[in-house]
């Protein structure tokens, strides 16, 4: 990477592949921030950043728009009886009106917990992560016909205990896989609060599962691995008979969701809006084909179809990243945006994909709705080869980067879409990639091991998460249910990956012409629906074969059309 950053673009590269890795650069003066998840950054991505810090620090000072409005410190506010929400929230409070009682959005994390477990020291534990983070203690009520957060006082929060031991190995794991379920899809009442629950199911004398559900107007992917961290890092010292080693907050959400009212208006949003009403004016919906119509409103009904690449593929993946100058994020999204063009025939296509948000240096370590969605509308008209539409890709996703402050919320209220309850507005397909977890903090007594959790809902129509793990690009197609059969995203996952394998095979290829089918695709269309041949007759013609048809069927229908039939 370090040879292949140079000045300009090359520059605007490095930093977006840092961000696609979660490492966040803050400018501080003369100074350069920079903060990541351990493992990856390593000591040769540290060299990198160090090598090229004042071309680093140039570039955000030249930066368009919003790094002109430089935004003040995040403090703490007035401890009002209620706060405002963040745009965020305020866009999830408003389609729990709509559709109350729904578990859309939902976020439910499972781990299994082998060894001696100290249920008390738990619960304590969970409990002062409810102390410190207000807004998993936050109802959502109505003053003055405007939505506000109130903080509840804090309080214990105690764990839901499941006894299963009792049951045989193949009762026990039904009866996990239905209470994380129904855990999962059980909804929150925002007006009541707390969003946060816990069940904990115990499988054997040293063997439990633990089951957390947040709401996502008050966490995120992000939030949920700050929460864990802290949960085993306090258990660890509860359990020992020890105080909370975690420092205080520097401020909380209410403060964040204030501060970002107060900052992003005026100036500072027309310059962030200039840029996005140009970038999708006149944007298209993208339309695939369907297995079934659209229903009129849109039920969140989902499933998901696991997706696993070789190693072999996501080996060439990255070092055509790499050869190119651009990141993994970029060359699978326009692998992923030239598999819908196909799919759909459209040559402007739209996906949305998260970003972190994380840019401020007092919310790193804050529980809340942070992640923003960028829009990422892409141009594969004009016959591009996948080598050319590959630029096209990174301009956008740099420009996008270049303008991520906007919260996708103010986007939706400032272009106001013509309003659709059958589909989300902008964007109706979400590509993910996400970063390996962290491990948990090392406990003493037992070991911790994620559990996947199985979604039965779906906010968009479709959604590709992908992540790298030993070696393998991995991870599920999440799709709506009332549009979608399985066979279908069976199908297309196949297409994708002989899609990427075309691609890395050569890059200089139009994207039209890139291969779709599978092998096994390919056999059926060639060679077992080509097989038409059959048994007749060699010594009589056609109209003796009829005629000896006519003998042997009289009243058998011989043709059909417009509702009209004549028999032999």
């Amino acid at each position: 990477m370090a040879k292949s950053v140079g000045s300009g673009i090359r520059i605007a590269d490095f930093i977006s592949h840092l961000y696609s890795l979660d490492v966040r650069l803050t400018p501080e003066g003369e100074r350069l921030r920079v903060d990541g998840p351990k493992g990856t950054l390593n000591a040769v991505l540290r060299e990198q950043i160090a090598e090229h810090k004042a071309e680093i620090l140039q570039f955000f000072r030249n930066a368009d728009n919003a790094n002109h409005f430089a935004p003040p410190p995040i403090s703490r506010a007035a401890k009002d009886e209620a706060s405002p929400l963040s745009f965020a929230q305020e866009r999830l409070w408003f389609l729990e009106q709509f559709e109350p009682g729904g578990s859309a959005y939902n976020i439910c994390r499972a781990a299994r917990l082998t060894g001696l477990l100290k249920i008390e020291a738990l619960e304590q534990s969970l409990s002062e992560i409810m102390r410190r983070h207000e807004v998993l203690r936050t109802r959502f009520q109505v003053v003055d016909g405007r939505p506000v957060q109130v903080r509840a006082p804090a309080q214990k929060l105690s764990i839901s205990l499941v006894e299963l031991s009792q049951l045989s190995h193949a009762e026990r794991d039904g009866e996990v896989a239905r209470l994380i379920a129904d855990e999962g899809g059980c909804p929150f009442d925002l007006s009541a609060g707390p969003l946060l629950q816990a069940m904990l199911l115990r499988l054997g004398n040293d063997d439990h599962m633990l089951i957390l559900t947040t709401h996502h107007i008050a966490s995120d992917a992000w939030s949920m691995g700050i929460l864990t961290r802290e949960l085993w890092t306090l258990y660890e010292a509860y359990a020992n008979g020890k105080p909370s080693p975690l420092p205080d907050l520097p401020v909380q959400y209410t403060d964040y969701a204030v501060w970002q009212r107060q900052w992003l208006k005026g100036k500072v949003l027309e310059s962030q809006l200039s840029y996005w009403k140009k970038q999708l004016a006149h944007i298209p919906i993208l339309n695939l084909p369907t297995d079934r119509p659209r229903p009129v409103l849109q039920s969140f009904r989902g499933a998901r179809q696991p997706i696993s690449l070789p190693e072999s593929l996501t080996a060439a993946v990255n070092e055509l990243s790499r050869r190119e100058g651009v990141t993994q994020f970029m060359t699978l999204l326009a692998a992923f945006q030239v598999l819908l063009y196909r799919y759909s025939g459209q040559e402007d296509v739209v996906v949305g994909s998260p970003i972190a948000n994380r840019n401020r240096t007092e919310i790193e370590g804050l529980i809340g709705f942070f992640v923003n969605t960028l829009v990422l509308r892409t141009d594969l008209s004009r016959r591009p080869t996948f080598k050319e539409l590959l630029l096209r890709v990174r301009d956008v996703c740099l420009g996008a980067y270049a303008h991520q402050d906007l919260p996708f919320e103010k986007l939706v209220q400032e272009l106001h879409p013509e309003r659709d309850l059958s589909r989300n507005p902008l964007f109706q397909v979400m590509f993910v990639l996400q970063n390996t977890p962290r491990p948990f903090p090392e406990t003493s007594g037992f070991s911790i091991e994620r559990v996947d959790v199985l979604a039965e809902t779906s906010p968009f129509d479709l959604s590709l998460y992908l992540r790298e793990r030993n070696g393998k690009l991995i991870g599920f197609i999440e799709y709506s249910t009332d549009l979608f059969d399985r066979s279908t995203t069976e199908r297309m996952i196949g297409h994708f990956q002989t899609l990427l394998e075309g691609i890395v095979a050569n890059p200089d290829q139009l994207i039209s012409t890139l291969p779709l089918l599978t092998e096994a695709e390919r056999h059926q269309l060639l060679v077992e629906w080509n097989d038409t041949a059959a048994e007749y007759p060699k010594d009589s013609c056609i109209h003796e074969l009829f005629e000896a048809q006519v003998e042997r069927t009289p009243d058998a229908i011989a043709a059909e059309f417009e509702g009209k039939r004549l028999s032999y």
